[in-house]
């Protein structure tokens, strides 16, 4: 079993990778990085090659939690951190593991048991569980978004729209740019705070504040403009246009 250990404090790290080695329990330590920046980056190259993550909560450049906003994790995560209790309550509810510090020998061992024991579905629910976890409190005011080499923080003001083809996923700018996004709008909208966006079909999530007007459709279906060119009409069903109109007269 081949994980990766994201922790900035070294003095943890090379405790945490001593208790792997010494529990003879067949794991390789492959790597460690120490902030959301270079894991985010670290993942997006690497992912396949590893089984598990150890990831510290509290990194140098923020919270680890950013770093599900960057890239789609798909390795399931065990946890470390210092008493929080924001972070603990959040990991029992959402069923994620966690290793509260002062790491011991024994905890280890059970957290690779219980990963261990995760049939495939298992492992798939547990990650859609990890969206749950960014931001839960407070909704984002910015989006970070991998482009070439650099990480672009948009401001969710600054969206009109989120479109998803069968090719790709796109973040429409209000000025009409249009930038990739490797998330899936499942995920995007589950992080993004529901009172701004709607996820209006199977293609579009839509920003309250983009919409221009609306067209009763012949079948009762809704045809929105927003402030943006868009590259397909973007149509809400009979069925969820009560809820539409909810939304956007709240």
């Amino acid at each position: 079993m081949k994980v990766l250990i994201v922790e900035d404090e070294t003095v943890a790290y090379t405790n945490l990778k001593r208790m792997l080695h010494d529990l003879n329990l067949g794991v390789e330590v492959v790597g460690n990085t120490e902030s959301v920046i270079r894991t985010a980056k670290w993942l997006e190259e690497s992912q396949d090659t590893i089984d598990l993550i150890f990831m510290d909560i509290h990194l140098s450049d923020g919270s680890a939690f950013k770093i599900f906003e960057i890239v789609d994790v798909e390795i399931p995560v065990i946890f470390t951190t210092a008493y929080d209790q924001y972070a603990i309550e959040a990991f029992k509810v959402n069923s994620i593991d966690y290793l509260l510090k002062p790491i011991e020998p024994g905890e280890v061992a059970r957290a690779i048991e219980k990963y261990r024991k995760l049939a495939k579905q298992d492992i798939r629910k547990y990650l859609d569980l990890l969206p749950r976890l960014v931001q839960r409190d407070k909704y984002p005011e910015k989006i970070l978004i991998p482009f070439n080499d650099k990480i672009l923080p948009v401001a969710v003001t600054n969206i009109s729209c989120f479109y998803s083809s069968e090719v790709k996923t796109v973040v429409i700018l209000k000025d009409g740019t249009s930038i990739p996004y490797k998330k899936s709008l499942e995920y995007i909208s589950q992080s993004l705070d529901p009172h701004l966006f709607f996820r209006a079909n199977k293609q579009y999530i839509i920003s309250k504040d983009s919409v221009n007007n609306i067209t009763i459709w012949f079948d009762n279906r809704l045809l929105i403009v927003l402030d943006v060119e868009l590259p397909e009409d973007l149509y809400v069903s009979k069925n969820k246009a009560a809820e539409f109109k909810q939304w956007l007269a709240d």
